[in-house]
């Protein structure tokens, strides 16, 4: 039997709160490293009355509306999970972040708390966009952000909007460009 392509998963969280369980994860968006025709996105009603009014603004998204209108997060994270393992039929979805531990918290948290399993797995780990552009460039830590990188590739026109679904596609062109430069 042929061996599946790896499918990056270019994930980004929006949260009002640096942790999963006393704040919500309120936006999840997901992108197809090289397949910009699949991605994915869905809000999600928050599960705490704390929050952290410096984080909800990073996003702009309505803390109220979200309560009134945002599905459940076992609602969203079945969806997200549909949509994950839907990609199986075209190859082995890798979880892929910036930062990973930041936005694999959440993921993870979520899909266990939720669903009580991940499709990506039992430990929810995967790529690191920081570590990998390190690894390939040596390169220190504080010359690593998604800025930095984009700036040394000369990749324009790729904005960072802190919605999800955007940054999420936003990453995914970063790794492409990551990955082709290995060829220069």
């Amino acid at each position: 039997m042929p061996k599946l392509p790896e499918l990056y998963i270019a994930v980004d969280v929006e949260a009002d709160g640096p942790i999963p369980g006393p704040y919500s994860m309120i936006a999840l968006g997901m992108a197809v490293v090289d397949r910009p025709d699949l991605s994915f996105y869905t809000e999600l009603r928050p599960i705490s009355e704390d929050f952290v009014p410096q984080a909800l603004a990073v996003s702009g998204l309505d803390r109220d509306r979200l309560v009134r209108e945002a599905p459940a997060p076992e609602e969203a994270m079945a969806a997200a999970a549909r949509w994950v393992n839907g990609l199986r039929a075209i190859g082995r979805p890798v979880f892929l972040a910036a930062p990973a531990v930041w936005d694999g918290m959440f993921v993870h948290w979520y899909f266990m708390r939720f669903l009580g399993r991940s499709p990506f797995g039992v430990t929810g780990s995967g790529v690191d966009l920081r570590s990998y552009w390190m690894g390939l460039t040596g390169r220190e830590w504080v010359a690593s952000r998604k800025g930095d990188i984009k700036q040394a590739l000369k990749l324009t026109g790729v904005p960072h909007t802190h919605h999800a679904g955007e940054d999420a596609r936003e990453l995914a062109r970063v790794f492409e460009a990551v990955v082709e430069s290995r060829g220069r």
